[in-house]
């Protein structure tokens, strides 16, 4: 049997990379001030490093899982598949002209084909370390040569991007469709399935090297927000909330990072207040924040709590540092529910049913991470769906997959008059065969601002 010759250049590739992951990811410590940023030549470097290890290892796997041995991505430039960024190596910025991706799990191994007569643009090297280029010059035209190339094979099943439940897998557009179901003929296109569980699992599923270095995206993020809630942002009763998300977008473009939205900031504060002052930051006001910071393709998505010590105050109202007890404790609640192949929505129900028997007014609306920040996988409910999401709900738990833990609960504070609040927060964690661990920690102590 002869050697696949995509997984014998992934086989090369990796053997080569082993020094570079050494030299460019040096070890943190507790006592680090910041987190090292790669430049972006070493971000390229370890990304397609990691793209070679997801088709020698997770692509495979997903197929078999899914009992489909053909995959057939296709879409245009400037009008990119969702997964499209997922198959290309780093810095593919669009897809050159009609791009068609063609995946094949044969009985020598995958094989990984690309149908485009202009290659990878620029980035052939890059490309070429994945891509067995399938196009022929004497080809008259480019879906006559997909398929070629599917006959030749004969596949049993013609996974496509289509799906009702996940915008993440339904990238084939329908021009597209029309020209892949004439071009394939009435006996081949009668194979076309649905790739949404494929799609999903690709998108969704993280390699060991992935999960080891995602602790940095998070603890990246974790810093982010600690300069933000700090005397370095803020000025009470000058800074306004607005300016502290501008503030944060400047510190991320600094860092020469990204976000996948907007930061957003949120004011808690007991009894009326001037109107005037709704959006000013002053003392005695409980800060929220949502902040996604965005590296190496990968999203983190962080909720935190902070308080603007009064004069004289040396810590936070007792009602509030509770509060955040309680919701520490939903998130015990929530993770506890996590098991392979159970729905987002078998995992909501139980956790809910455990949560109001303990007397937790709460709500949760966890979603999965990774290429997206609202990311494929198992949405855990909504804030208005806490009886079950349909489809995406539905969806089973697999390990090696990160989750922002979201949720929220009511909580009231005697310092502030009973007053009724709603103490949110979210953290990002990782799903693996050893249960939910989370990234960087999580908050436990309101953040205090002096």
């Amino acid at each position: 049997m002869k050697p696949n010759r995509t997984v014998c250049g992934i086989l090369l590739a990796l053997a080569a990379a082993t020094f570079l992951i050494a030299a460019i990811l040096p070890s943190l410590s507790p006592d680090d001030a910041t987190i090292p940023i790669l430049n972006q030549k070493e971000r390229a470097d370890l990304y397609n490093h990691w793209l070679g290890v997801r088709f020698e290892k997770i692509l495979p796997t997903l197929m078999r899982r899914e009992k489909i041995d053909m995959w057939v991505v296709i879409c245009r430039e400037h009008a990119e598949d969702p997964v499209y960024w997922s198959l290309v190596p780093y810095p593919s910025m669009f897809a050159w002209r009609l791009t068609m991706f063609v995946y094949y799990l044969g009985e020598t191994g995958l094989e990984c084909l690309s149908i485009n007569r202009y290659g990878g643009g620029d980035l052939h090297r890059e490309f070429a370390a994945i891509y067995k280029p399938a196009w022929e010059p004497e080809a008259l035209d480019p879906w006559q040569r997909l398929a070629q190339v599917i006959q030749a094979r004969n596949p049993k099943k013609i996974a496509v991007n289509e799906s009702k439940s996940f915008a993440f897998a339904d990238g084939l557009t329908a021009e597209n469709k029309t020209q892949l179901v004439q071009a394939l003929g009435p006996e081949l296109a009668a194979r076309l399935v649905s790739s949404e569980r494929l799609a999903v699992g690709w998108l969704e599923t993280r390699t060991a090297e992935e999960l080891e270095f995602y602790p940095r995206i998070v603890a990246l993020n974790h810093q982010i927000v600690r300069e933000a809630f700090s005397r370095r942002a803020i000025t009470p009763g000058t800074t306004t909330i607005d300016d502290l998300a501008w503030w944060v977008r400047e510190r991320l473009a600094d860092l020469k990072l990204a976000t996948w939205f907007q930061p957003m900031f949120y004011i808690t504060r007991p009894g009326p207040s001037d109107p005037a002052k709704s959006r000013v930051i002053l003392p005695g006001d409980m800060l929220r924040c949502d902040v996604g910071v965005t590296y190496l393709s990968f999203q983190a998505d962080i909720q935190e709590i902070a308080y603007v010590l009064r004069d004289g105050e040396t810590e936070a109202p007792k009602g509030l540092r509770d509060a955040l007890a309680l919701g520490n404790r939903l998130q015990d609640i929530l993770v506890g529910e996590f098991r392979e192949q159970r729905t987002g929505n078998e995992v909501l129900a139980a956790a809910l049913k455990k949560a109001r028997a303990e007397g937790l007014v709460s709500r949760i609306y966890s979603h999965p991470l990774g290429y997206y920040g609202h990311g494929p996988g198992p949405r855990i409910g909504l804030p208005d769906m806490q009886d079950g999401v349909p489809g995406m709900g539905d969806y089973p738990l697999y390990p090696n997959t990160v989750y922002a833990i979201e949720l929220g609960l009511q909580a009231k504070i005697p310092e502030w008059n009973g007053m009724a609040i709603q103490m949110a927060l979210e953290q990002d964690a990782a799903f693996t065969a050893h249960g939910v661990s989370f990234l960087d920690s999580r908050q436990t102590r309101i953040i205090l601002i002096k």
